[in-house]
């Protein structure tokens, strides 16, 4: 008995992914909360709200961890986040406002009102009112839908969202991120367009003048980044310039929204220099530490560790500076040694993903597997990384847990990254032996006499020793199979290469070659 196989032809094809369209338009419109403008919306409220639940905590770990140290400047930035959110046009959404614990000046917006401010922005303002103009720009880019939108032009195009690497801040983390953890990154580092942007300067100065600051702060402060801009080894390259470009239409646009509203309100310099008066107190051990991560990265253990004591001398109670002494402690293969710092910062901030995977890589290194695990899943918890899944998927493939080492191979592979690769090269060492055909794509092929081949293409980047094919032929009429080959092997196949092999028929045309078909019953790797 042959299967019965049917399909549908192009022609249905086009006509129901046109239906389809045609659908999610008519259902889609809506008016932005913002803008007042209709436009499609695929990403309802709740979703947007969902959406940035789920990735906030990941994009924080991200960007270097929440700051710690001074939880009254936590409160304050939350304070004047939660009363220009009061006077939103969306104050319905959950809003949040953190500030992490990086150098770059940096902020960004996630989808449902999630926010975040780098320690490194506070450094560079001079009063609350342009704490609040940042905060109101910001503000609106969730409010009106910004990151959504992105999402919904991703989804239109393509079908779906393409997860990007992220780059840790102060970390070797960068594209390391794996899963769901990339959806975060890649909202969080998106660059928004000009009409994006120019909202935001917009209806931000409307919020600042409601909330009862001065507007004028969002014209001085855009001035102040168009100089800034200017020198290109400005930290602001790198971070808010990178997805918030500076430039002077802004500026002149600021300056017609300030002379509609009118110049007036609360500037707040004495109270802003007050609250972030202990954080510009540390900034030399900030530095320092950067400086150490520099000199790290260049091998220079000597100049690091002299550094990172240093920093320590000035800011004794800032977890990530422990942790930068058991990375140089662990670049010397000093793993013990790595393990009584990393300690001393999972206990100063326990849920900070990177001492955590540091500690199993320790761990690891030193044969104490058993050990490393539950590190490298609490890591795994707080950010899911390639070196957290790759070494997990070693530990349990050493126990004979297959399906759990495929498992964690597979996520590690998602990475853009030297460990990505070499955990997909595990994962198809598994799996390409019990699944073949996810691996080996097929084909019939006919050459210019109509003689017919079987064709198969090494999908993976590894070489392919030998793949067993059968070739079965269908009814043009019925769609029914009416025949098969008996088995064939094709010995050898290279990454990305073709192997063929004569199926000892012949046909008259393309279209009766389509009339085969191959399927690919077993393979494995070359030895």
């Amino acid at each position: 008995m042959f299967k019965r196989y049917s399909s549908l032809t192009l022609n249905q094809v086009a006509q129901y992914s046109l239906a389809l369209i045609l659908a999610v338009t008519l259902t889609a419109c809506g008016t932005n909360p913002v803008t007042k403008k209709k436009e499609f919306q695929f990403v309802s409220q709740d979703k947007e709200i969902a959406i940035g639940k789920e990735n906030y905590s990941p994009a924080r770990q991200s960007q270097g961890g929440d700051y710690i140290i001074d939880p009254e400047l936590t409160a304050y930035v939350q304070g004047i986040g939660k009363r220009l959110g009061a006077v939103s046009d969306r104050p319905e959404l959950p809003y949040e406002f953190v500030v992490l614990n990086d150098s770059v000046p940096n902020a960004w917006a996630m989808p449902g009102g999630k926010i975040a401010f780098n320690r490194g922005l506070l450094y560079e303002l001079n009063s609350e009112a342009e704490l609040a103009a940042v905060m109101g720009h910001e503000i609106v880019h969730a409010a009106a839908r910004h990151g959504a939108k992105s999402m919904e032009r991703g989804i239109f195009m393509q079908g779906a969202m393409i997860a990007v690497g992220i780059g840790t801040a102060n970390t070797d983390y960068a594209n390391l991120a794996v899963g769901a953890s990339q959806l975060g990154a890649q909202l969080i580092g998106s660059k928004y367009g000009r009409d994006a942007e120019s909202e935001s300067d917009y209806y931000g100065m409307l919020y600042m003048k409601k909330a009862g600051y001065d507007p004028a702060a969002a014209v001085t402060l855009q001035e102040t980044f168009v100089r800034l801009s200017k020198d290109r080894k400005s930290d602001f390259i790198t971070g808010l310039f990178a997805s918030h470009p500076p430039s002077q239409e802004r500026v002149d646009a600021n300056k017609v929204t300030l002379a509609k509203l009118g110049a007036g309100g609360e500037m707040g310099k004495e109270t802003y220099a007050q609250k972030v008066g202990k954080l510009k107190a540390t900034q030399p051990a900030y530095k320092a530490y950067d400086d150490a991560i520099a000199a790290l990265k260049k091998n220079d253990t000597a100049t690091a560790t002299t550094l990172a004591q240093k920093a320590i001398a000035g800011e004794p109670r800032e977890p990530r500076f422990q942790e930068l002494l058991g990375d140089i402690a662990l670049s010397q293969k000093k793993n013990q040694e790595s393990l009584v710092y990393y300690d001393k910062a999972i206990k100063m901030q326990p849920d900070y993903f990177k001492p955590h995977v540091q500690s199993g890589i320790a761990l690891y290194n030193m044969g104490k597997k058993a050990e490393a695990e539950p590190f490298l899943k609490r890591a795994n918890e707080l950010l899911p990384t390639a070196p957290g899944h790759a070494l997990l998927g070693d530990i349990a493939e050493g126990r004979g847990d297959i399906e759990g080492a495929l498992k964690h191979y597979q996520i590690a592979a998602t990475s853009n990254s030297e460990i990505g690769k070499q955990a997909n090269e595990h994962a198809v060492k598994i799996d390409l032996p019990r699944n073949p055909a996810k691996y080996i794509r097929s084909g019939a092929q006919a050459d210019n006499s109509g003689n017919l081949f079987a064709v198969v293409e090494n999908g993976t980047s590894l070489p392919v020793g030998r793949v067993q094919v059968r070739v079965v032929k269908y009814d043009a009429q019925t769609g029914r199979a009416v025949g098969q080959s008996q088995p064939m092997i094709i010995n050898g196949v290279q990454p990305g290469k073709r192997n063929q092999v004569a199926v000892g028929e012949r046909v008259k045309t393309a279209q009766e070659a389509q009339l085969y078909k191959v399927v690919v019953e077993a393979a494995e790797l070359a030895k």
